[in-house]
């Protein structure tokens, strides 16, 4: 009988997101000055204010283009990495161990860029303050693994090769009442996030809020793109119909 795998056995590809994380922090807080911070910040952060004029910021139209996912690997403190890899962990194996390595990347990428898409839409292009963290990421992870961890077989109900049981339907995930209270719930806490009522370390201070917008763009692009990295075999493929051919017809 083939054993489940665990679902907090870290791969490796999530292990080396978490060290590169806390190696951007630590480069910004233990060996860059303060003005140097500062020009990092200019050059790798998400910034509304450097799409009204691009070409008086540094990097000009590669940073453009390059922020919508550079913005993801800085945070703001120690505890707002904390907090980031808390969920990162369990919610980032999951994904990890159902797309595989590269596709696991390729997917943060370009949640991390929705959610930046959906912060330059939702916000006036005139603020300073940079957006930094992983947090639309990891929201598009958590979205991703509800399509698959709570149907029949998989990783929380199922043993055996439960990561490759073909997910449910974006259709089916909607009408799952533990799906619809789970959002329900994340939804809240940003709603809360978005009031000011609720901040983590080293936002929210000094009139810096959560990008709680780009939460909820990497939340849905992680829920509906799903599909498009998933490399699970269709359920046709694991379960063809027997034939109905007698041998020696």
């Amino acid at each position: 009988m083939q054993r489940s795998e665990p679902m907090f056995n870290v791969p490796p590809v999530v292990i080396a997101t978490v060290v590169v994380l806390l190696l951007v922090h630590g480069l910004r807080t233990l060996v860059l000055t303060e003005a140097q911070d500062d020009q990092f910040l200019l050059l790798f952060a998400f910034i509304p204010a450097r799409y009204e004029a691009i070409a008086s910021f540094p990097g000009g139209y590669g940073a453009a283009l390059w922020t919508f996912v550079s913005y993801a690997f800085i945070h703001a403190s120690l505890l707002h990495i904390g907090f980031n890899l808390a969920w990162l962990l369990p919610f980032g194996t999951a994904v990890a161990r159902r797309f595989g390595a590269w596709r696991y990347v390729a997917f943060m990428l370009v949640t991390s860029a929705a959610g930046a898409l959906a912060y330059l839409i939702s916000h006036p292009p005139e603020p300073m303050a940079p957006m930094i963290g992983a947090s639309a990421a990891i929201s598009g992870a958590m979205a991703a693994a509800m399509r698959f961890a709570f149907q029949q077989d998989g990783p929380l109900l199922g043993d055996g090769n439960a990561y490759a049981v073909p997910a449910r339907s974006l259709f089916a995930t909607l009408r799952d009442l533990r799906f619809l209270l789970f959002m329900a719930l994340w939804l809240g806490l940003n709603a809360l996030f978005g009031l000011g009522i609720v901040s983590i370390g080293g936002l929210g201070d000094d009139g810096q809020q959560v990008a709680w917008q780009a939460h909820v763009g990497g939340f849905f692009a992680g829920l509906i793109l799903f599909n498009v990295f998933d490399p699970a075999v269709p359920a046709a493929e694991l379960d063809p119909e027997p034939s109905n051919t007698e041998p020696g017809d």
